[in-house]
């Protein structure tokens, strides 16, 4: 089995147990956890030392996926995702099938399709969506590459990926776009 696999089988095991992994993802570094687990997503928040009132994204595969944690996708949604040039993730009302920790209290979730391989093989293969949150503590800048992830957040995970640890490169944070029932858009963050 090549090592890529391997970081997949590992991340998925861990995944499994309830545990917090540091992976790389199609934006910065970040934490991930099961999305539906709470316990789990709990544990995030005080490795970030963030307060539970900012939610945190949800990764998904595909669109299919998407649609199992929000009641309705709101009017024209299902073209925007290929339109995109950058990643982005969407926050979409109606968030269902998720604990109360990743929904917003105006009742709406922030999902991203991923493209990125290891994430797409990783979610694919768990059957789950994966949280993803900028692997920093709440407020400090977000890791860019494996080398930007504090020492204290490299400790305080349950699994360390090991993967994409050498690469450098020009990340940011993705973009994010509210969207409403009607199709209206709001960019939140570009």
């Amino acid at each position: 089995m090549n090592q890529f696999l391997k970081e997949i089988q590992a991340a998925e095991e861990e995944l499994l147990m309830g545990n917090v992994i540091l992976y790389p993802t199609d934006t910065v570094w970040g934490l991930g956890c099961d999305a539906e687990n709470a316990k789990a997503v709990r544990k995030i928040f005080e490795i970030k030392e963030r307060p539970e009132s900012k939610t945190m994204i949800v990764l998904v595969a595909d669109t299919d996926m998407l649609r199992h944690y929000v009641k309705e996708l709101p009017e024209g949604f299902e073209k925007l995702p290929a339109q995109q040039e950058r990643p982005t993730t969407y926050v979409l009302p109606g968030a269902q099938n998720l604990p109360q920790e990743v929904i917003a209290d105006d009742g709406t979730v922030a999902i991203r399709i991923t493209d990125d391989e290891f994430c797409h093989k990783l979610i694919r293969q768990f059957g789950r969506p994966i949280i993803s949150t900028s692997a920093n503590v709440s407020g400090k800048p977000a890791a860019v590459s494996f080398a930007d992830v504090s020492e204290s957040i490299k400790q305080r995970v349950d699994h360390v990926v090991r993967w994409r640890q050498e690469e450098k490169v020009e990340a940011k944070p993705s973009r994010i776009v509210k969207i409403e029932p009607d199709g209206t858009q709001t960019v939140l963050r570009s």
